[in-house]
């Protein structure tokens, strides 16, 4: 009769065994025995089983007394008191005497692998049901490091078989429909990786909020994991582009945040573990290095490829060899279960006014209700439904209060912790790392709780009216004429991944310079023309960066990497910027910079300033972010708008200034295109389609410099009309022409949301492509549809030759 074993290495494992060793320990086992060789390093350790759990329950009739408790709560007795009395009857229970020898062999063993005196190891707690694709039991049982020795081994492993039934884990598999005693729980054991000294964190295989499969997430934290895992730190966030990285493009890094990192957990001087704050030199200091990010990363992208399915990562980095290591493997389990046709949004539908306090948003939805200010989980009864959770940090000890809010806030934790991971879970939106809002908000104050306005979540006061809508993606027409996207704001780039948008005809560099750089390019090239007030707004705003230039650089790059890396390999049209002299002036330290001038509308902007000595080194910065994205990042597809370029000689000194920083038009397929947004555009195009390999209507300035209205003249509102005949005539003199030069030609605008005529007239016209925003795209697509069927029927009956060219819209049948 084959013996029975309690205690399995990790290296004779593999992701057969969920059964017998809980999903965490088959995947490490899974990882050692064929990742290896691909270089994922992987701590060794092992595992207890299945059936030494199942003979622990089979002692002195626990199981019985386990289901008598669990017959009592279905009758209607607390949860914390169930819970409570099933772990003491398992600890009151000895381990198996069996189970007992094989932990102590199976650790002296791993001593004298590492030869080493009882090294210190990770216990970590695996559940047969854990980390499969329908359900993540994220942090459900107990975890404990730093344990040295076999009586701390056994004690801790005792402890783990309890948190099988802990509050939070019986509440789990209540909801999620598991029998409590046909899940089994395995114990891993795993020589600690020195990362007190160093540093740990998590990796997502794809984009955590919105499902974006095409980027890694590397998040990092300076000492053990359970800070970052927790939530009790605002880690580094490194995210990383998969079609780079398999191109071996030079730096595949497509965005960097800075995070907080004010806390980090070390070993304490009797065992276990403490938490301890990091110094100022820590909270500035990246804890990886490029080069580490991007091995990370591949390590990443082997596992995923190697298990066929997005998973989630922890990572751990020794302080004393300097050598990285993933700890643990798990399947991705919010966004992987997500329909991928169906796009689903909220929008607030009023104003909402100034947020009370803002963080990371968490999802992509709204909620709202009274304020619960808590410093501790309470019981049910005390929780209101539909309550806005207001706390400090979560654990797993508040999951059956958090599935009864309507929104969660804390003041600490990243994309990565805890509140963040069991939120997308719920579908209940939370706003994270806010810093202050237990001290800020207050109980019964009504609020509502928004994080559909991109990666910054936000708190208003009130109980604010909000919409919900759902489109299917697999219901919209295919089109001949492209439809793309007008993106302004990175944050945001990755929700709208799943529009079937051919492209991004339109990103605005001068929302990202607003938003992103914060200041004005040249006055980080020359501090010295500065007040000393703006001296150290700027010295703050780019502590860690000694080129100031730099900063300017990297913030740029990252931001439209982040928007050209959300279409790849689609065409992406990034218009450098298009600041007014008056909007330059308002960027931290423009004014020294800027003239005052009378109307700035057709003053000093666009293609003028890019080769004048006023702005032709801030103009550069901008070509060297650009080249950055295309030549480093590897995303190619990112094509250069310059607008508003008055004449021919204007285009070719752009054109010359952008070659001394090498994006010169046609190598390595760099397009440039121009924006036809000045008559001149129109009445030259043949000449202009010499120097452009493209253009791109700029519907209001062409209107207003057509009529000579003024658009933001509340007067002249009723004459500023784009569906005109003279902009219409010359939409329609334009496209042909710039077409047989072999040019394309879109427009990025308003007014095809708002006007299905106006839809219609232009693809009458024969344009390429219209550029809409997001939330306008599945309508535009439709009436694009719509205007293409009826040109084919137009086409079909009317006697041949005699079809006229459409001078300008007309009312369209919009049922």
């Amino acid at each position: 009769m084959a013996t029975t074993r309690h205690v399995v290495p990790f290296a004779e494992l593999g992701r057969q065994d969920v059964g017998r060793v809980g999903g965490k320990n088959a995947s490490l086992g899974e990882m050692t025995a064929h990742l290896a060789t691909a270089g994922v390093r992987v701590p060794p350790g092992f595992a207890t089983t299945a059936d030494a759990y199942g003979e622990l329950l089979d002692g002195h009739g626990l199981r019985a007394r386990i289901e008598a408790q669990i017959g009592h709560l279905h009758d209607g007795a607390a949860l914390d008191e169930a819970g409570a009395a099933i772990r003491s009857m398992i600890l009151a229970e000895p381990l198996p005497a069996g189970l007992r020898s094989e932990l102590v062999a199976a650790y002296e063993q791993l001593a004298r692998d590492q030869g080493r005196d009882d090294p210190e190891v990770a216990v970590r707690s695996s559940a047969t049901a854990e980390d499969l694709p329908e359900a993540s039991f994220a942090g459900q049982q107990e975890t404990y490091l730093n344990v040295r020795g076999p009586a701390q081994l056994l004690l801790s492993c005792h402890r783990c078989y309890a948190s099988l039934f802990t509050d939070r884990a019986i509440d789990y598999r209540e909801r999620m429909g598991f029998d409590h005693l046909s899940v089994a729980l395995s114990v891993g054991v795993q020589i600690m990786v020195r990362s007190d000294l160093a540093g740990a964190g998590v990796i997502f295989t794809l984009d955590p909020e919105s499902g974006f499969p095409e980027v890694i997430v590397v998040s990092a934290a300076w000492g053990l994991g359970e800070t970052v895992v927790s939530g009790r730190v605002d880690p580094d966030e490194h995210t990383v582009f998969k079609p780079s990285l398999k191109d071996r493009a030079p730096d595949p890094v497509i965005d960097v945040r800075i995070g907080a990192k004010r806390k980090k957990a070390v070993y304490a001087e009797h065992g276990l573990t403490r938490t301890v704050d990091t110094t100022g030199e820590e909270r500035s200091r990246r804890v990886l290095t490029d080069a580490e990010v991007r091995l990370l990363a591949e390590w990443a992208m082997t596992v995923e490829e190697h298990y066929g399915c997005p998973m989630d990562l922890e990572w751990a980095k020794d302080g004393l060899t300097g050598e990285l290591a993933v700890v643990q493997a798990r399947p991705e389990t919010v966004q992987s279960r997500r329909r991928t046709t169906t796009l689903r949004r909220c929008r607030l539908t009023g104003t909402p006014g100034q947020s009370i306090v803002e963080g990371i948003a968490v999802g992509e939805a709204i909620g709202s209700g009274p304020v619960v200010v808590l410093d501790s989980p309470v019981d049910l009864d005390r929780f209101p439904t539909g309550g806005v959770l207001v706390t400090g940090i979560t654990d797993p000890d508040w999951e059956p209060v958090m599935k009864r809010a309507s929104a969660i806030v804390t003041d600490h934790g990243g994309r990565t912790s805890h509140a963040a991971i069991v939120s997308r879970e719920l579908g209940v939106p939370a706003v994270v790392g806010t810093g202050r809002a237990t001290e800020v908000l207050h109980s019964g104050q009504d609020t509502t709780v928004s994080c559909a306005e991109g990666a910054r979540g936000q708190v208003y006061a009130g109980l604010l009216d909000y919409e919900e809508h759902e489109t299917d993606l697999a219901g919209l027409p295919a089109t001949r004429t492209r439809v793309m996207l007008n993106l302004a704001d990175p944050s945001a780039a990755f929700r709208w991944w799943r529009l079937p948008a051919d492209g991004v005809g339109l990103v605005r560099l001068e929302f990202i310079v607003a938003h992103q750089v914060k200041a004005h390019p040249m006055a980080l090239l020359h501090p010295e023309r500065l007040s000393r007030h703006d001296r150290c707004v700027i010295d703050q705003l780019t502590e860690g960066h000694l080129d100031r230039s730099q900063y300017f650089v990297d913030r740029l790059a990252y931001g439209v990497a982040r928007i050209a890396a959300s279409r790849w390999p689609d065409p992406v049209v990034v218009r450098t910027s298009d600041f007014k002299t008056n909007e330059y002036a308002r960027l931290l330290g423009g004014s020294p910079f800027e003239p005052v001038e009378a109307n700035p509308m057709i003053g000093w902007r666009g293609a003028s300033r890019y080769y004048s000595d006023g702005y032709r080194e801030g103009f550069a910065l901008e070509c060297r972010a650009l080249r950055r994205v295309r030549d480093e990042m590897g995303l190619t597809n990112v094509i250069v708008m310059i607008p508003f370029c008055r004449t021919l000689e204007e285009a070719d000194r752009v054109l010359d200034v952008m070659a001394e920083q090498g994006l010169r038009r046609g190598e390595r397929g760099l397009k440039v295109y121009v924006m036809a947004e000045i008559p001149s555009n129109v009445i030259l195009a043949e000449d202009f389609a010499e120097r452009f390999d493209g253009f791109s209507i700029g519907s209001n300035d062409l209107t207003q410099l057509t009529l000579g209205v003024d658009r933001d003249s509340e007067a002249l509102a009723d004459v500023f009309d784009e569906t005109d005949p003279a902009i219409t005539r010359s939409i329609r003199s334009l496209v042909p022409r710039a077409q047989f030069a072999g040019r394309t030609v879109g427009l990025c605008g308003q007014r095809p949301s708002d006007d299905p005529a106006f839809t219609e007239f232009l693809v009458k016209t024969g344009i390429d492509s219209i550029s809409v925003a997001p939330d306008s795209f599945a309508a535009v697509k439709q009436h694009v549809a719509i205007a293409e069927l009826n040109l084919e029927e137009e086409d079909r009956t009317a006697p041949s030759g005699t079809r006229q060219p459409q001078e300008g819209p007309t009312p369209i049948d919009r049922t």
